[in-house]
């Protein structure tokens, strides 16, 4: 299963406003917990079921709350049970439809 989250502190504690030091802490979280992930400009995306996925998602947004009294959280799910690797082989199906290729 899939699982893309943007987490955000809806208050900066940077001068200039920034919230990169508060969405690196949560980055930080999903990168250790060893499960296969992705970050984008937007959302970060982590691959696994939900009992090993839903706590690194807590735990990313409890570090975003070292930064600030509030957070915002926004997920979406491909809730697809039985299915690895999809966080490559989704994009790799539609590149291949980019190339020419089947469209099956």
């Amino acid at each position: 299963m899939l699982f893309a989250f943007s987490v955000a502190p809806t208050v900066s504690d940077s001068p200039d406003g920034s919230v990169s030091d508060a969405v690196a802490a949560a980055v930080r979280v999903v990168r250790e917990s060893g499960l296969p992930n992705e970050t984008t400009a937007m959302f970060t995306t982590i691959e696994g079921e939900w009992d090993e996925v839903m706590p690194v998602i807590k735990a990313a947004c409890d570090a975003v709350a070292a930064h600030s009294p509030r957070v915002s959280l926004v997920l979406k799910a491909d809730l697809r049970p039985g299915y690895d690797g999809q966080l490559s082989a989704k994009v790799e199906r539609v590149e291949e439809r980019l190339k020419g290729g089947s469209t099956d």
